[in-house]
């Protein structure tokens, strides 16, 4: 995976990250979900990497990106602190204005940095994700069953990691394997990549994450006052997912973004396995027909930094 791309590690206020680097063109940064790694993204990246410039990040807490100690509020792993590692990690590149595509927590992710660095992000493609806002105030007993793990995770500290930590490799393949298209989507090396991160630190941490959505994610939703992400938004999402059958995924984003297309694939939660070639497809049209103007007007977006 990820043949020709640079891969090390970045610094920031309160964490390392690791980035893949490689292509040409406009900068892209790619985020993945839980309980993955930037590894998720290797096949759409192939089919991308002559079009862009393409920075693949593990978030933190997640893959080889460090696990920093946590607190009582889990600031260290709201949206907000994990959003500034990825400004940080694109400001040291040189890429003061990008695109970015972004997959389940990553794309949570990406819209707290949307709107907590409104002008940094050109466009956006989220992939499978109603807003976190919405999702927990419209929680049904369908959503609950089929998304358990999001009131699981959240639960205090140790109880979720050690059920995890009694068998986290069979937890791992029964968690990403109980959508549509089982282990189907994950090559080989991708899920080794995955098994071979999940440790108990990354188990730990990515309870923090979850825990800060349910508290300080939601009060930094709320302390926005209905501010909209403004740059162009498209949202794609499985039609055989959870979101399809328990959200209406456009009319959830139009109260939380200004300018919002999107549609549903002939597919699961992990689209970008499941289905690269169309994923590649809806990212580099939607990227060319929104950043048209940035490619014209910011020339210096088209070259890789240093």
């Amino acid at each position: 995976m990820f043949d020709g791309f640079d891969d090390f590690e970045m610094p920031t206020e309160g964490a390392r990250i690791r980035v893949r680097r490689s292509g040409q063109g406009t900068p892209l940064l790619l985020l993945h979900g839980y309980p993955q790694t930037g590894a998720m993204w290797h096949k759409v990246a192939e089919r991308l990497r002559d079009r862009h410039t393409l920075v693949v990040a593990d978030l933190r807490g997640y893959g080889q990106s460090a696990k920093p100690a946590t607190a009582p509020d889990h600031a260290p792993y709201s949206k907000r602190a994990m959003a500034s590692d990825m400004v940080q990690v694109m400001a040291a590149l040189g890429y003061d204005r990008f695109l970015i595509a972004a997959h389940d927590r990553g794309a949570r992710v990406a819209h707290r940095l949307m709107l907590d660095h409104p002008g940094r992000v050109a466009a956006a493609v989220l992939l499978d994700i109603a807003p976190t806002r919405e999702m927990y105030a419209d929680t049904t007993d369908a959503f609950a069953q089929a998304y358990w793990h999001w009131f699981f995770l959240c639960q205090a500290a140790p109880f979720p990691e050690r059920m995890i930590g009694g068998d986290p490799r069979f937890y791992w393949l029964k968690k990403c394997g109980s959508g549509s298209a089982g282990l189907s989507p994950f090559t080989p090396e991708a899920l080794a990549e995955y098994l071979a991160a999940w440790t108990p630190e990354t188990i730990h941490a990515s309870c923090e994450d979850y825990r800060a959505a349910a508290t300080i994610d939601l009060r930094h939703d709320e302390e926005d006052g209905g501010a909209r992400v403004e740059c162009p938004l498209r949202v794609l999402w499985g039609e055989h997912g959870v979101i399809e059958r328990c959200f209406d995924a456009l009319a959830e984003w139009r109260k939380r973004a200004v300018d919002v297309s999107g549609r549903s694939l002939p597919g699961g939660h992990y689209l970008a396995e499941e289905l690269p070639d169309l994923v590649a497809e809806e990212i580099h049209l939607f990227f060319t027909e929104k950043g048209s103007d940035l490619l014209q007007q910011e020339p210096s977006l088209r070259t890789p930094a240093g």
